[in-house]
Parts: C-alpha cells; structure tokens; sequence
C-alpha cells in the first residue's frame, strides 16, 4: 500500500483488461482497455510511466488538480504520486510505458507533464507504439525512449518572456490550423517580419511554425481516423492537406507509420 491509504500498482499492473505486455529496453510496455464508464479506487505505480489515450475519454485527480483528457493526449506521473479515474462513459483505450530502474538512474523524473496538443511527448510515443507492434530494434527503442525522457527534464521557456503578440499567433494556429495559412499574414496579424516571427515561434514554442501545424493537422486527423466510416481521402482534405499524398508524407514524418498503419493499429 502507498501512503494516505492508496494502493501502489506493482510494475505491469494496472485497472481494466490487460491487452499485452512486453519489456524491451528499459521499459514495460502494456495496453490497456476499459470497456464502460466507471470510477478507480485512489492508487499510485510503483514505477514512473507515460501513458497514451488512444481512444474514449477519462477525468483524472492528481495533486489536488482535476484534469480532462481525450484522445491523443499524453501524460508523465512520476512513481508514488496518488491519483484517481474516472473512465468515460463510452470507455478508454491506454498505452502505457513503464521506466525501469536502469533509466531512472540517469534521468531525474521528478514532475508531472502532459501534452494535450499533440507535441514532441505524443509523437515520439506514438513511434514507440508502432515498434512495441512489430519485432521490434531494441536499439530504435532504446533510442526513442531517451529522446521521450528527454522531453520530460526539458523546462519550457518562462512564457513571460515572450512577446505579446506570440500568444495571439499561437492560438489563431491552433484555431485555424486546417485552413490555408501564409506565413506574411501571421507576420502582417503580429507585426512583425516573417523572419522574426520564425525566429521568435521556434525559440519559445520549440519548433518551426511549419512543424507545429502539421503536428496539429496530425493529431486532429489521428482523433478523425478513430471513426472507421470516414475515407482517408476525406481526413486528409477536411484536415487541410492538400491532398492523400501529401497527407501520408506528413503523416509518416511525424507518427513514424502510413495512415493506414495507423488505422490498423488503433482500430479505427
């Protein structure tokens, strides 16, 4: 038992049916599927892990925070960090990975992060999913889960510092990412250069303004595929790709796998 009366999960243990469980690298991979809505008793995991929603919804309660989380979202919970479910009422779907001993020596994980907009966390998770599918590189994953932990001692840049017309730019991307957008009129709308704009966005959000919106059309496509009687034709156009090929190219790029390997895997 963890402190306050919370049950601590040993490693690979988790609520809801079991999928598949499989070590590799330094980590323990394990799928995860509530099937209806229901509410968990208080607990916390032995080890650290990130967990992946791949589909369905649940609220979690942590460190006196209440959060929502749909699919494609990520979260990192340190070990011994007491929570609580509540599942959806249509069910959820998780992948979890678990950090054995032998990484946690040299990586200090310490603080709970998410990623809801379909950052470097989700994909690089994603990548990891695709791999734990197949026979998987031990190397590649090894590789992959170094970069994933990396994400978690990277601090984001006191936003403090930025400018003000960033936060404006950042969110009209995040509103109008399926639409056609130039760069001269993110830069007209902040008034400033395009080059300085480019600068500025890659410095405080971590990445080129190209790369953020593709990861947004990504992630909002990846919740689209979740429904088997849409074409991906129409996932992509309805997305803002500016056609299948182009679709599957970005797709590629930033999950690691087609479309339709992606579809495949998740059911959808």
């Amino acid at each position: 038992m963890a402190g306050n009366g919370t049950e601590a999960l040993a490693a690979g243990s988790f609520y809801g049916a079991i999928g598949g469980t499989r070590e590799l690298g330094g980590a323990i991979f394990t799928d995860v599927c509530h099937a209806s809505a229901r509410k968990l008793p208080a607990h916390s995991h032995q080890l650290p892990f990130f967990g992946m929603l791949l589909g369905g919804s649940y609220r979690e309660n942590y460190m006196h925070r209440e959060r929502e989380f749909g699919p494609f979202t990520m979260m990192f919970r340190p070990a011994g960090v007491p929570h609580q479910d509540e599942i959806g009422p249509k069910g959820v779907k998780f992948f979890e990975i678990e950090i054995l001993p032998q990484w946690q020596e040299r990586v200090e994980m310490g603080t709970p992060r998410e990623d809801v907009g379909g950052g470097e966390m989700l994909w690089l998770t994603m990548k990891l999913y695709r791999e734990t599918r197949v026979a998987a590189d031990e190397f590649c994953v090894q590789s992959l889960l170094a970069e994933l932990m990396a994400t978690v001692e990277r601090q984001p840049r006191d936003s403090a510092e930025a400018p003000a017309w960033l936060r404006r730019i950042v969110e009209k991307l995040r509103c109008q990412f399926c639409e056609r957008l130039r760069l001269e009129e993110l830069s007209a709308e902040a008034g400033v250069h395009p080059v300085h704009l480019s600068r500025v966005f890659r410095r405080f959000v971590g990445e080129g303004v190209g790369e953020y919106v593709h990861r947004l059309r990504v992630r909002a496509a990846c919740e689209a595929m979740l429904r088997p009687e849409v074409s991906l034709i129409d996932v992509a156009l309805s997305k803002g790709f500016a056609d299948q090929s182009h679709f599957t190219r970005v797709f590629r790029r930033v999950t690691g796998m087609s479309p339709g390997e992606f579809r495949r895997a998740v059911g959808g």
